[in-house]
């Protein structure tokens, strides 16, 4: 392998210690918070010595779910626990004005270095890539799988499910099909696949659901991916959508069945979208890996505006530009000391699996964008003047099992945070909050003071109003 300029964790060194966990074979490791939600802990990528481990492999991560969870916990008054701060997804949470792809790829790519605010001697390096927005989006064959089982009765479940479906049911047309299959003591289907022009007859059977009974997950999966098989439209968007707090009590139900299903159905081609809801037993960690494992995405719904994020301003998610998106760089010790990935912790991969086609990995969505960055601690030699960073990526067509190359130059020009893009800066301030609602040892010098003033500066491409709610929810982290 040709020598490049930028990598990520001490694999081997981790798999010695025990704290490597591959990213689709996962060794659970439950969290509990007191007010019984759970989720999946780890622990922060520490900083690699380059001269150690050069390379560096990552799954990119599509999900939005941790903010909007982090957010419900900051407005109720209550600092979320660590375990449910995944910095990736606060950072890819927000809308970014990266440069549309012009060639015949699905995704662009972009980059750029510039010192890190709160590590004096530190850089940043932020790896950017922009799915393509499509104007004329395919054909949909969706079926909505809905939870509505006795733990979905409080108004900030189902009832908030059923407002976002109804939301999303607008945005469908003539050439769309829609099926509603419900699960509780078992599945059933409530609505077989139905015209997208057909909206009346749709929102009334989803706005007749009621919840009660047991929670037989498995089952609902096995039943929505059938009916989605059976209308399945070649070259269409396939998708099935899941609803629920995650608290599967019937059937196949651990968190490793239900990975273990949710595998084989992939290979039907069919994508799937999981939309977590409520609080005090919401199992994010299942959630979360079953869009992982499942050729998908994780988002958390806590509010009408959050359903209006995801159904109608982000639109565009639901239909996959490219799948399995893999990163991988190197670093050069003569310019590189010291390197650490910045979240993406359940996301990491061997150099095997970035080479192998049948790797899975992370998808992104029409006119999505997606952001990693790296905490990098310079050589003695500084990094002025340094040759390129090259950074190789990998992606399949949403209908293909053939990864296409992708490679990424970035220059460090010297620039100074102040003079990064913007951006840079703002997700830079994310990752910030990250560290600061984490109480990380890497969170350096930055306080919640400065970061109110950072993020001040960089919030002119703000077209939700998402940054400005981002400072307010500072203000609110600092109070607590």
């Amino acid at each position: 392998m040709k020598t490049k300029l930028l990598g990520l964790l001490l694999l081997s060194g981790l798999l010695a210690t025990g704290c490597y966990k591959e990213l689709y074979s996962p060794a659970f490791d439950s969290y509990n918070n007191a007010g019984g939600d759970r989720f999946n802990d780890f622990e922060e990528n520490p900083f690699v010595q380059v001269s150690d481990q050069p390379v560096s492999t990552f799954s990119i991560d599509a999900d939005g779910a941790s903010y909007a969870y982090v957010r419900r916990q900051l407005q109720a008054g209550s600092l979320p626990p660590t375990a449910a701060v995944r910095t990736e997804e606060l950072i890819n949470y927000f809308p970014l004005d990266y440069e549309q792809p012009t060639g015949g790829d699905p995704i662009a790519v972009n980059g750029e270095v510039a010192t890190c605010p709160w590590a004096a001697g530190h850089k940043l390096v932020r790896i950017g890539i922009q799915g393509k927005t499509i104007a004329d989006l395919p054909p949909s064959n969706i079926v909505l799988l809905i939870d509505v089982s006795g733990s979905m009765s409080n108004p900030d479940k189902l009832d908030l499910l059923k407002d976002g479906f109804n939301i999303l049911v607008d945005q469908f047309d003539a050439q769309d099909r829609i099926a509603i299959v419900t699960y509780a003591g078992s599945a059933g289907v409530i609505l077989q696949s139905t015209s997208g022009d057909e909206k009346t007859k749709i929102k009334k059977a989803i706005n007749k659901l009621g919840s009660g009974g047991s929670t037989a997950g498995a089952e609902g999966i096995v039943t929505a991916y059938e009916i989605a098989q059976e209308n399945f439209i070649p070259g269409g968007n396939n998708r099935v959508i899941i609803g629920t707090d995650g608290d599967f009590n019937v059937g196949p139900s651990s968190q490793e069945e239900l990975v273990a299903l949710i595998k084989e159905k992939r290979e039907s081609g069919i994508f799937v979208t999981v939309l977590g809801v409520g609080t005090g037993n919401l199992n994010d960690s299942m959630l979360e890996q079953i869009a992982d494992n499942g050729n998908g995405t994780y988002e958390y719904i806590d509010n009408l505006e959050q359903a209006n994020k995801v159904f109608v301003y982000e639109f565009g998610k639901l239909y996959t530009v490219a799948k399995d998106v893999k990163v991988q760089v190197e670093f050069n010790p003569d310019v590189v000391s010291e390197y650490r990935l910045i979240g993406y912790e359940n996301r990491l991969l061997t150099e095997q699996q970035f080479e192998a086609d049948s790797t899975d990995a992370g998808e992104i969505g029409a006119g999505q964008n997606i952001t990693a960055l790296y905490e990098i601690i310079p050589a003695n030699s500084g990094l002025e003047n340094a040759p390129t960073f090259t950074i190789d990526f990998k992606y399949k067509l949403p209908d293909s099992d053939l990864s296409i190359p992708l490679q990424l130059d970035i220059f460090d020009n010297g620039s100074t945070w102040s003079q990064a893009s913007e951006p840079m800066r703002f997700t830079s301030c994310v990752a910030a909050f990250g560290l600061l609602l984490r109480d990380s040892e890497y969170k350096g010098t930055a306080t919640y003071e400065q970061l109110i003033d950072w993020a001040y500066g960089c919030k002119n491409y703000d077209p939700h109003g998402f940054r400005s709610e981002f400072l307010e929810l500072v203000q609110k982290a600092k109070g607590l």
